[in-house]
């Protein structure tokens, strides 16, 4: 009785410090904008996540697994909702694990087709997190649409998310009579790291005349580049859920598998050689953001002295196909039609704002949403009754709205 006495005692004693520490890590170092709003919802979902996150860690630290494992696990347990208009089945193409949605009304004309990308950052996410996404996309546009489950670090490290989507967009390209879809009218589409491979994949199938024409992409507060941590949302909101700095940097760490001595020489820059300065700063330049994102709590800070071993350590996260945003200007020239949702909000924001620039200065048409109460991640809160986010159902309508009128 005394041995169960002192597990049970050792056991509470141990849950009450992870809870300490949850509040202590969200309460002192976490910033929620009061212009969010619902800030008790936004409290109570950061809490649980940080929960999540620690125990993930702590479980790491024991050789139990990883932590975003054992976020995924929890995750897992969320039931899925069925939606009754639509057929949904779970493909593989190749090895590479796809959910198809189609509406069960038929269809006088051939349908649109969306290729769906999900985000969390490389290590979270998964079909089931972004099944209700997609139904609504499907449903609401009727369309067809094929969500990627790519594989995820730190299991599978770079470049096995890319070559993924990849793989999934030219198998889907190929049959999409199979599947009746107007080659006319495929949309990619993602939100945060799902918009980088939308963005990579998008670039790349450009050079591929055997293929049908992407007809447009759509791209959710994406990350689009490795090369300057230091714009101004990166410093205004570091400190803001549901992706702040630190996370930002633990996700690409583990995906490209970067030791994290090398964190400080990241974020200041020191893994940039001289002459992709030149060109990172020619085509992220600072001036490109308009004034109002750099009123509030940013200062401009140069770049570390370059550090040659920085830089081949971790040179991969400069690479275009990582870093889409310093593309070459005649492969920007080539992209479709693009619909970009940035959030105030968001550490990845000026990305968004950025892209923006370098698709106009190129002509190509873009539509920009801007969401003035949006922080990161906000998207898949729109099924979650009591925790949903106004502006995340009003991301969604603004997607349909733009494939509709596509």
């Amino acid at each position: 009785m005394m041995i169960w006495f002192f597990l049970l005692l050792a056991g509470c004693i141990f849950s009450l410090g992870i809870g300490l520490w949850v509040i202590y890590e969200h309460f002192f170092t976490t910033d929620i904008p009061a212009a969010i709003g619902h800030t008790m919802k936004l409290h109570i979902l950061h809490c649980t996540f940080l929960l999540a996150i620690n125990c993930g860690k702590i479980c790491e630290k024991l050789g139990i697994c990883s932590m975003p494992k054992f976020v995924r696990f929890l995750l897992q347990s969320l039931p899925i909702k069925k939606d009754p208009k639509l057929m949904v089945k779970n493909l593989c193409f190749g090895t590479v694990p796809v959910r198809l949605y189609q509406p069960k009304t038929t269809s006088v004309s051939l349908r649109k087709g969306i290729i769906f990308c999900h985000g969390g950052g490389m290590v979270f996410g998964s079909l089931d997190d972004y099944n209700s996404v997609c139904c609504y996309l499907s449903r609401d546009t009727d369309a067809v649409v094929l969500s990627v489950g790519y594989r995820l670090a730190p299991e599978h490290r770079s470049p096995s998310a890319s070559n993924d989507c990849m793989a999934a967009s030219i198998h889907f390209l190929r049959n999409l009579e199979t599947y009746g879809v107007d080659p006319f009218h495929v949309i990619l589409c993602g939100d945060s790291y799902g918009g980088t491979l939308v963005t990579s994949v998008c670039q790349s199938l450009m050079t591929q005349q055997d293929l049908p024409k992407i007809r447009a992409q759509i791209l959710i507060y994406p990350y689009l580049q490795g090369f300057n941590f230091q714009l101004p949302s990166y410093q205004q909101n570091k400190n803001v859920p549901f992706l702040n700095q630190n996370l930002v940097i633990s996700c690409i760490f583990q995906y490209f598998d970067i030791n994290p001595s090398w964190k400080t020489a990241i974020l200041n820059g020191a893994h940039v050689p001289p002459e992709m300065r030149a060109k990172s700063e020619e085509r992220m330049n600072v001036h490109n953001i308009p004034k109002r994102f750099k009123e509030k709590g940013y200062q401009h800070m140069s770049p570390g002295p370059f550090n040659e071993d920085a830089y081949h350590e971790n040179k991969q996260i400069l690479w275009t196909m990582n870093s889409p945003l310093i593309a070459d200007d005649d492969i920007i020239a080539q992209l479709p039609e693009t619909l970009l949702v940035s959030c105030e909000f968001d550490i990845l924001r000026d990305d968004a704002l950025l892209y923006k620039k370098r698709l106009e200065d190129q002509g190509v048409p873009v539509s920009w949403h801007h969401i003035e109460d949006g922080f990161h991640g906000v998207l898949i809160t729109f099924d979650k009754k009591c925790f949903h986010f106004p502006c995340s159902l009003k991301i969604l309508d603004i997607i349909v709205h733009f494939i509709k009128n596509l």
